[in-house]
Parts: C-alpha cells; sequence; structure tokens
C-alpha cells in the first residue's frame, strides 16, 4: 500500500497565487455534448497541433466529429460575449 503524502506547509508564491486567483463560471459543455444541427459555412483555420489532438481524441471517445466539437464551442463563445 502506498503511502499517503501529507501536506503541512504551501511555498508562500503558491499560497498568494490561489488567494488572488478569481473563479471563473465554467460556461462550455463536456465533449460529448458537443452535437449541433445548424446551418453552416466552410471556413478555413489554422488550429494548434494540441487543440486538435485534444478533440480527436475526444472524437474517438465520443463518436461525435471533432470538426463539430470545434464549432460548438465557437458558437458558445460567441454567444457569450456577443450580447456584452
Amino acid at each position: 500500500m502506498k503511502k499517503k503524502t501529507n501536506y503541512t506547509k504551501t511555498p508562500n508564491d503558491i499560497a498568494k497565487a490561489i488567494n488572488s486567483s478569481m473563479v471563473i463560471n465554467d460556461f462550455l459543455p463536456p465533449p460529448d455534448k458537443l452535437i449541433t444541427k445548424e446551418d453552416n459555412s466552410k471556413v478555413t483555420i489554422l488550429l494548434s497541433k494540441k487543440s486538435i489532438s485534444f478533440f480527436k481524441a475526444q472524437s474517438k471517445k465520443s463518436g461525435v466529429p471533432y470538426q463539430s466539437m470545434i464549432k460548438k464551442v465557437l458558437d458558445l463563445y460567441a454567444d457569450r460575449f456577443a450580447h456584452k
């Protein structure tokens, strides 16, 4: 059986970062909920390999096309900030 690590002291810089942090409400659904049926327009976009890898991995797990997931994330972001 592994011995549990007992943290007794936190370095000051970590404690300051935690104390000064702000909670941001999560407005994005989990990857398996990124399914839509809407009118679409085709575009060409360059995305980081890291982002594409993430969405392709989630696509394999959920069976949802990764492009649909990316579209949903962008739609949610636009909806969230379009009315401010």
